[in-house]
């Protein structure tokens, strides 16, 4: 089953271009502002490491739809906790990719039972401070 699964995937890529164009694409420029440019001053690299590996190589793997992997995204950064400016950021995200905020809400609430009530909670009240902008 491993050798006819790993055929269907899909090599790993790293294009910064590619990773660039989606990046810009997908965060809304209050969010790209208070990340990347910012990012490169106090780290530099970093920044361009997160546009090639993740954006222009995790992303570019045409398996997942923008919008699953958005859900995925969601998900994890709610079990994290304590993320919340990457988890506003990505729930911004989200609405621009066309997930409706009652499709966002539910996510956090499907998670409830099983990451805690508290990182549920946590997660809703980052997604109620971006409905409200």
């Amino acid at each position: 089953m491993t050798e006819r699964l790993g055929a269907e995937l899909q090599p790993a890529v790293l294009d910064r271009a590619a990773g660039q164009e989606l990046l810009t694409a997908m965060q809304d420029p209050q969010t790209y502002a208070a990340t990347i440019p910012a990012l490169e001053e106090l780290a530099p690299g970093f920044a361009d490491w997160i546009v090639t590996c993740l954006f222009g190589g995790t992303y570019q793997r045409g398996v997942l739809s923008a919008r699953d992997r958005q859900i995925a995204t969601l998900s994890a950064l709610a079990v994290l906790g304590s993320v919340e400016p990457q988890l506003v950021g990505h729930i911004r995200t989200a609405l621009r990719l066309g997930l409706q905020p009652r499709e966002v809400t539910e996510v956090f609430v499907h998670l409830a039972p099983y990451v805690g009530t508290p990182r549920a909670l946590a997660a809703l009240r980052c997604a109620r401070q971006v409905y409200g902008q």
